[in-house]
């Protein structure tokens, strides 16, 4: 079986323009190049590839696929034989696909697994915490159950320069080194990594160990020790607590993200399941991009001073192009001096998880921070103001979240609304994007759900946006969207388009988005272009989900309390109208 994750790397590394070219004449046109179909007889030219999406497609017989697909379709290969050309043109060697020599068969075999490998630290660590009062006592000290402890899988570090000895006869193995167990200085004497500390074992999304955290029991530095980079993990892609804390987040709806080890577990023993926390590292698209697929809120909980303030604005300027405006990104401060572990002990699970409730919206965070800068009494502190703004505005993606902190800006500064927009330079719709040129092979749809599929297949990272509840139901667009969506959320990292494909061969949906993929390709919409139409159809489907709600809601007004509620919402879908650029 070969690896997802080498398929990846091998559909990364290759140019299908140049794959096919080895087999079929081709001819640039445009941003694609076009052939003779191979696949079947034809005099005109249908057969198109792709080298942004590193995909082909027939318009006349419907054959699509990767580089490897074309492969076996054209050279009737195996899937194992068209990888091994593939990797062979790309100076790859395919994992498992090739006969070992008799000295790599016993090299491999010399070689313990790293997965087992930490797998065994792990259950000796475990297995020294029992044996160490000490530490049991730390644990319980800090409120700590058995039950919790075994959940994490808490373990023991021995205070030995050299305990994993007693567990790896073979000290001498570079895997321990490899994995980060173990430590080999200039002089190549070897020692343990983590010596007297309480240790929470990583896990990825398999819940296979990959790394360590490392608390120390007394004073001292560092407090937490870290699993350095390895080939099992990356602390920039990799959250603690995760596997544990899914159905909660499920659950609850929501994920916390906190600084520490025994803040995650804490929470979790006064029945706040939804907690991660990150690797001793900054918060990264990665973490950002992977809490949005599981939870419909993402809480971030820093410390109220300064150091933990900074950390959330490097949290916050991650978030903003990510943040979409059915999905609300929030930022939860605590008094200074404390952090969730001692709050939740000290005020309970109510008091904890109403802060949580009610913490600051990403919006609200940002504007505060903006305006603790700027003096909004004078003309120079509303144009620096302005200007610090910018940069922030244009970064995010989510239309309607961009529109209410426009509005928020402008009376701020004290702007117009007629001029905001052009002091924040914030790029227009295309004009092309309106009156597009039309296959002629079909009609395209008149959707707004079809100006999402195109602009959406050339940026997938626009998937984050896609709210369900607010596309029209039972059209094909809407079908093939939930279908992308559901493909990317069931992934561990990013999709690519041509694996998206892949994972969609022989989904009902798969002609629309193939249609949808070419008609962004007539459009020639590059990255810039795709998410301001993005932003305008997302805009749009908001004004009619309004209009929908207001309609209802006259033919039910029977009070002045009706009346009330009717004039406000009528008033906010007036504003969101009228903010719409014009063409």
């Amino acid at each position: 079986m070969i690896p997802d994750s080498f398929k990846q790397d091998l559909l990364n590394r290759v140019d299908i323009v140049d794959v096919v070219q080895r087999y079929v004449q081709l001819r640039k046109a445009g941003t694609n190049y076009v052939g003779l179909c191979p696949f079947h007889n034809e005099k005109t030219p249908s057969f198109s590839v792709s080298p942004t999406k590193q995909f082909y497609h027939c318009f006349g017989c419907g054959v699509h696929g990767n580089a490897i697909g074309f492969l076996m379709a054209y050279a009737s290969l195996g899937y194992v034989d068209a990888v091994k050309d593939l990797a062979s043109q790309a100076g790859m060697q395919v994992p498992e696909s090739q006969p070992r020599s008799p000295e790599e068969a016993a090299r491999k075999e010399r070689e313990p697994d790293l997965y087992a490998l930490m797998e065994k630290a792990m259950d000796f660590y475990r297995a020294e915490l029992k044996k160490s009062p000490r530490a049991i006592e730390y644990l319980k000290g800090r409120g700590l159950t058995g039950e919790i402890a075994a959940r994490y899988r808490i373990g023991y570090a021995p205070d030995d320069w050299q305990a994993l000895q007693g567990s790896f006869s073979n000290y001498e193995d570079k895997s321990l080194v490899e994995v980060g167990l173990v430590i080999q200085n200039e002089e190549g004497k070897r020692y343990d990594r983590f010596r007297d500390r309480v240790m929470f074992p990583i896990l990825n999304a398999r819940g296979a160990v990959i790394g360590f955290g490392g608390r120390i029991l007394d004073k001292g530095e560092p407090k937490y020790m870290n699993s350095p980079e390895t080939p099992l993990f990356e602390k920039g892609r990799e959250l603690y607590g995760l596997p544990q804390a899914r159905d909660a987040i499920r659950t609850a709806g929501r994920v916390l993200v906190v600084e520490g080890y025994m803040d995650v577990v804490a929470l979790a023993q006064f029945g706040v399941g939804y907690a991660v926390a990150t690797l001793g590292t900054a918060t990264t698209p990665v973490h950002v991009s992977k809490l949005l697929r599981l939870a419909d809120e993402l809480v971030f909980s820093f410390d109220g001073d300064a150091a933990g303030r900074k950390a959330a604005w490097r949290a916050l300027e991650v978030s903003l192009p990510l943040a979409p405006d059915h999905k609300p990104i929030r930022f939860l401060f605590l008094p200074e001096g404390e952090d969730p572990d001692t709050y939740i002990r000290k005020h309970g699970r109510e008091a904890f998880e109403t802060r949580v409730r009610e913490a600051e919206t990403l919006s609200q965070f940002l504007l505060a921070q903006l305006r603790a800068e700027c003096d909004l009494g004078t003309a120079e502190g509303r144009a620096r103001f302005l200007s610090m703004a910018k940069p922030h505005v244009q970064k995010i993606t989510a239309p309607v979240l961009r529109l209410q902190l426009i509005n928020e800006i402008a009376q701020l500064g004290r702007v117009a609304d007629s001029e905001i927009h052009g002091l924040l330079e914030l790029p227009r719709r295309p004009a092309f994007a309106r009156a597009s040129p039309r296959r002629p092979s079909y009609d395209a749809p008149n959707s707004l759900e079809w100006s999402l599929l195109t602009a959406l297949l050339s940026d997938l990272t626009l998937v984050e946006h896609i709210d369900p509840a607010r596309l029209a139901p039972e059209r094909a667009e809407t079908e093939a969207l939930l279908a992308i969506r559901q493909q990317c959320e069931a992934a561990q990292d990013e999709v690519s388009f041509p694996l998206l494909m892949e994972a969609l061969s022989g989904n009902s949906c798969l002609e629309t988005v193939l249609k949808a993929q070419r008609y962004g390709e007539d459009l020639a919409f590059d990255a810039d272009a795709a998410r301001s139409e993005f932003q305008h159809a997302l805009v749009q489907i908001d004004i009619r989900q309004r209009k929908k709600e207001l309609d209802d809601l006259r033919g039910r007004l029977s009070s002045k309390e009706d009346l009330v509620v009717f004039n406000e919402k009528n008033l906010a879908y007036q504003r969101l109208r009228g903010a719409l650029p014009s063409h």
